[in-house]
């Protein structure tokens, strides 16, 4: 399935050194700096068509012995459906390194031929080189298992970097290679113009996007993110996320 959360949609789908419950769509590695357990819940509506829906949801506990997690993804219509679900674990290493793998069993449907499952696995890696500066990077189904006969699963290797020159401010950029696609890049903006309220925005290459949208901190540990990405061709595809943070880090 796509990418899931609302707020690395609105950064041009960037995330990998994102270190909230989001990081585990994006780097599990992120999860191992949890202060406490959070969840999360998230719908995409894909160019504001109906039958294409992408829809989330996951779960993180922080422990003595690592940071487990649970993820459940699914997106499709009724004649495809893709189905995802995803058992992460992270893990801190020294003050500065985190780690993160997941592993994945993915269902294709497809109406009138059926329906294969297969397991595959995620691995990430986050560093704090410095206060201003955090590198990340996350590899995807290096074992390129086939879900049908010569079509193997995506592995696609991502490599990026988050410069914090403030408190309030936040620059993503990250470059992507999928084994057989031309490498993408994506960049991202995050300003947080008051305590409760971040503003974002971002593009990204291969289709072209350009990508925005908002996060609100609530009362009770709750936070809303609100985003729209625009493909030049097919148009617009909002994304929300609601979730539930005690003293995120992010």
């Amino acid at each position: 399935p796509p990418g899931a959360g609302a707020r690395g949609s609105a950064m041009g789908q960037s995330g990998l050194t994102f270190t909230d419950i989001h990081s585990i769509f994006s780097n599990q590695a992120g999860l191992a700096w949890l202060p406490a357990w959070a969840a999360t819940v998230s719908g995409e509506q894909r160019f504001l068509l109906q039958e294409i829906r992408s829809v989330a949801a996951a779960a993180a506990v922080p422990t003595s012995s690592g940071t487990f997690g649970l993820q459940l993804h699914y997106f499709g219509f009724e004649a495809y459906r893709e189905q995802k679900i995803g058992l992460a674990y992270a893990r801190q290493l020294l003050d500065h390194f985190s780690v993160g793998a997941q592993f994945n069993y993915l269902q294709t449907r497809i109406e009138e031929y059926g329906s294969k499952g297969v397991l595959t696995f995620e691995l990430g890696l986050q560093a704090r080189v410095h206060p201003s500066l955090q590198l990340g990077a996350h590899l995807v189904s290096p074992a390129r298992v086939e879900v049908a006969e010569g079509e193997p699963l995506p592995t696609i290797l991502r490599l990026g970097f988050a410069y914090l020159p403030s408190e309030q401010l936040q620059l993503l950029a990250e470059v992507e290679k999928d084994l057989d696609f031309p490498i993408r890049f994506r960049s991202g903006i995050e300003y947080k113009l008051l305590p409760a309220l971040a503003l974002r925005a971002g593009i990204a290459t291969a289709p072209a996007l350009a990508t925005f949208g908002i996060g609100l901190r609530l009362p009770k540990n709750l936070q809303i993110d609100l985003a729209s990405q625009y493909h030049q061709i097919l148009g617009w595809t909002p994304a929300f996320s609601l979730s539930y943070q005690p003293n995120s880090p992010e």
